[in-house]
């Protein structure tokens, strides 16, 4: 198949993306290790030694023979409006603050969304509405995200998914969730030390953060707090709890019915503004996340990015 111009910077790429190959963002390199199966998504998930070598290798596994068939076929296959792109049709890392006080958690990529473009929630009417969200309350620097590469930035908040690679009808079987998990759990465990406040989209993204918050030692109430549209719970009993805020998820179903307004969506986002801690107006949060994107930048140009 013809290479294809990235929309931002113009470079061509075939679909999928091969690993290392330039694309914007790409955490990973042609030497990533490549998970095959649940065996192995569990060692990659212990072995990675920080959050860009665990991106990287989130972005190169094929343990879900499913789901790396169906990601793989719609970027060959595409959306007519896309058919002049290239797809990136690989695992989506999350997106953010390595030092996020704010989580905000999915269920899965969109195949003509974060398939495509290779960031978590950018690309399809779902992220229109979260990303102009973000902006509005303060914790994003611009109200659109169109592609990798295009100057968006994260004020204090991180984003990901709960399973990394697009679902067939937007649901994945609960043998690919259970393969996927130790992911979810590595990335936590990273910037867990630092989060204060999670939002779950949807009940998927409630039930996971439940799961692994418990799988991680934290504690969580007894029966399992239900979920619902700004929902509130406290995780941990010590001095640093993390609150849960649920949120209904952003998909077109819910946007078209009113089910989800955008106050309903900007009332919970600066809730959970509010309970992380973040000032948006002040200038630390800005010369944080500059000193962490150094420190990173330096650390690759050192070592070689990738896992």
């Amino acid at each position: 198949m013809t290479d294809l111009p990235h929309p931002r910077t113009g470079e061509l790429f075939g679909s999928p993306v091969p690993a290392g190959s330039g694309w914007p963002e790409d955490p990973a390199t042609s030497t990533t290790p490549v998970a095959d199966g649940p065996a192995s998504v569990r060692e990659g998930a212990a072995a990675a030694g920080d959050l860009h070598s665990l991106d990287a290798r989130i972005s190169v596994c094929q343990a879900c023979p499913r789901l790396v068939g169906w990601r793989e076929d719609v970027a060959v296959r595409k959306r007519r409006s896309f058919a002049d792109e290239p797809y990136w049709g690989r695992p989506v890392a999350g997106f953010g603050d390595e030092r996020a006080r704010l989580l905000i958690i999915g269920l899965a990529p969109a195949a003509n969304g974060a398939n495509r473009t290779g960031r978590v929630f950018t690309g399809d009417r779902s992220g229109d509405w979260l990303f102009a969200s973000l902006h509005r309350v303060g914790l994003a620097n611009q109200a659109e995200s169109t592609s990798a590469g295009d100057g968006l930035r994260l004020v204090g908040t991180r984003m990901l998914a709960t399973v990394r690679c697009a679902p067939p009808a937007n649901r994945p079987t609960t043998s690919e969730r259970d393969t996927c998990a130790p992911w979810l759990l590595a990335e936590l465990r990273f910037v867990l030390p630092y989060v204060r406040c999670v939002v779950a989209l949807g009940g998927y993204g409630w039930d996971a953060t439940l799961r692994a918050m418990r799988e991680l030692g934290v504690a969580v109430p007894r029966p399992k707090p239900a979920f619902g549209h700004a929902a509130r719970v406290r995780l941990g009993d010590g001095a640093a709890p993390v609150e849960l805020l649920g949120c209904y998820h952003p998909s077109q179903q819910n946007t078209f019915t009113g089910r989800l307004t955008e106050p309903m969506l900007d009332d919970v986002l600066s809730t959970a503004r509010d309970l992380a801690g973040i000032d948006p107006n002040h200038p630390r949060e800005h010369d944080v996340s500059a000193h962490i994107r150094r420190e990173v930048g330096l650390k690759r140009h050192a070592h070689g990015a990738g896992g």
